[in-house]
């Protein structure tokens, strides 16, 4: 596969994660103050790190080849699939689109109704910014391990989630506030797609599928699958424009 591709889907992936994250641990340190948030962050990429280096070279040596493509294949489909489907009822109109602001103010308000224990690093806040950091940041781990093993490049992948997340909250740190303003839902159904795209591809060739460009074969199942998510976005407003005339019609 490509490294290219690779390098794409994990920073698309990690990018919006770790959004998600950084609007977690700015709540905390508002709050909490820094230390605290950094420690937690720094801690929970400590244990994710350790995750990578143990089950990455475990999953290459223990598995077959075979074995292994089929069973990352298929968890990559899973979870491509869970994505696709929120960014399809998102960009539908169905499900409300995710929203860092509220939630940076969510956090906010729980954690200065609590009280602060007057420690450099505050329990609670740790606990809080750890789990949002370590509860992102798996998903993340997930995509590196599917994608950087059955690929061949998990290094690569590895690094590219680092510089993302490193990216990420350098950028959000200088701007001092959330970062509200990245198209997630738009990120989130390319990269769903993406993952969809390589799961059917690994499925079927830990099932001795033969695909006849090879590799390539990936461009055609993203095409394909990009259109169907199109498409399915578009029926679904349009049922609701429909059901909307057909209520009017009836008071």
């Amino acid at each position: 596969m490509s490294t290219s591709v690779v390098i794409v889907a994990v920073a698309l992936a990690s990018a919006v994660e770790m959004v998600e994250a950084f609007t977690i641990l700015l709540a905390v340190a508002t709050t909490k103050g820094w230390k605290t948030s950094i420690s937690a962050a720094a801690t929970a990429l400590l244990v994710l790190a350790v995750i990578v280096a143990i089950l990455g070279p475990a999953l290459l040596h223990v598995l077959p080849i075979d074995t292994l493509r089929t069973i990352v294949g298929v968890v990559t489909l899973i979870f491509g699939l869970q994505w696709v489907r929120k960014a399809i009822l998102r960009s539908s109109g169905l499900k409300a689109l995710h929203d860092e602001d509220a939630i940076f103010e969510r956090e906010v308000k729980e954690m200065s109704q609590t009280q602060n224990s007057g420690k450099v690093v505050d329990s609670v806040g740790f606990a809080v910014a750890f789990k949002g950091m370590f509860l992102e940041g798996l998903e993340v781990v997930i995509i590196v391990l599917t994608l950087g093993t059955t690929s061949g490049h998990l290094l690569v992948s590895s690094v590219t989630a680092v510089l993302t997340a490193v990216i990420v909250f350098g950028v959000g740190a200088a701007l001092s506030r959330q970062l509200s303003s990245v198209p997630e839902n738009k990120m989130k159904m390319a990269v769903g797609v993406m993952l969809i795209s390589f799961g059917t591809f690994w499925s079927g060739e830990g099932l001795h599928v033969h695909w006849p460009l090879s590799d390539l074969s990936i461009v055609g199942l993203i095409a394909l699958y990009a259109a169907v998510s199109y498409l399915l976005v578009q029926y679904l407003k349009s049922a609701q424009v429909t059901e909307a005339n057909r209520r009017s019609s009836a008071s």
